[in-house]
């Protein structure tokens, strides 16, 4: 799987931009968490390149990054969890869950619905 690391407060703005073109994901990962190292082992595990091409995977280190954690909270409208997927789509999420809840054959569908026919 090909994370592109969320470090930066301002890569917010890219990915609201990024959603207008393609579905984006973000997950958020605590280090010190073993269900959040159980999800991430089980979507790095599950994730097809192919099936998944659309949509655009970022990373959160929330524990280095809370502040970013924050902002996605603030400006998405969904309660802070660890571990938790986020698929946003022309800047609105299409999907938020967490902890074993956090399921790619949901975030595929999700994903899919961006596609015109």
């Amino acid at each position: 799987m090909n994370w592109t690391e969320l470090k930066e407060a301002g890569q917010l703005e890219i990915i609201k931009a990024e959603s207008h073109q393609q579905p984006v994901l973000i997950f958020k990962h605590s280090t010190r968490c073993s269900i959040s190292r159980a999800v991430l082992d089980r979507l790095e595990r599950n994730w097809n390149h192919t099936e998944f091409a659309a949509i655009k995977p970022y990373f959160l280190d929330l524990l280095a990054h809370r502040s970013i954690s924050n902002q996605i909270a603030a400006d998405f409208a969904i309660e802070h969890e660890s571990p938790q997927a986020i698929l946003i789509y022309q800047n609105k999420p299409l999907y938020a869950q967490s902890h074993f809840g956090i399921d790619l054959t949901e975030i595929n569908r999700a994903a899919n619905k961006t596609v015109v026919s």
